[in-house]
């Protein structure tokens, strides 16, 4: 199987790719990408101002423990005032598979009203290497539940990071 860097999620609007398409001017401009989100902290060019990309970065890494939950609403209203100002954007991760398709799959979740296993399902159409860790998988469930509101004062919210931060305590992960 041969995977690419990057696949059109809707059509000239929304990209999901990996970090290789996010360093490749030539794959920004072929697609006219005008707003890129990176879902991981290794730099790329689109971050700089003179760029004229309007970039967002999601620092965190691709673990089942990442709380990527608190980060999906800004992430959703970028994706979305990026498609509804008449641009495109690429989403991406390092390798374009976990990190990246969960905020795809929350945007389409948002966006769409769906559930994340639909959402999931679309993506693959699309991009069939994708694969959201268990973690991520969790965390998309969980925006649903909490009416695509996570925050830190939302009681869904607050119950499952205080599971989380317990678990990572007891296991060394966190103190």
């Amino acid at each position: 199987m041969v995977w690419k860097n990057v696949d059109a999620i809707i059509e000239n609007k929304l990209y999901l790719g990996n970090l290789v398409a996010a360093r490749s001017t030539r794959s920004l401009t072929e697609r006219r990408i005008t707003h890129v989100l990176s879902v991981c902290t290794d730099p790329i060019p689109a971050e700089l101002p003179q760029s004229g990309i309007q970039h967002m970065r999601i620092p965190i890494e691709d673990v089942d423990y990442a709380d990527l939950l608190i980060h999906l609403p800004s992430a959703c209203q970028f994706i979305d005032h990026a498609i509804r100002s008449g641009g495109a954007i690429l989403v991406h991760d390092v390798q374009g598979l976990s990190r990246s398709a969960a905020v795809v799959a929350a945007y389409l979740m948002w966006s769409h009203r769906l559930s994340a296993t639909k959402a999931l399902e679309n993506i693959r159409r699309a991009r069939d290497q994708i694969w959201p860790n268990a973690g991520f998988q969790e965390q998309l469930v969980l925006f649903e539940l909490c009416q695509y509101q996570p925050s830190p004062s939302n009681g869904i919210y607050q119950s499952w990071r205080y599971k989380l931060d317990r678990q990572l305590r007891a296991a060394g992960l966190r103190r």
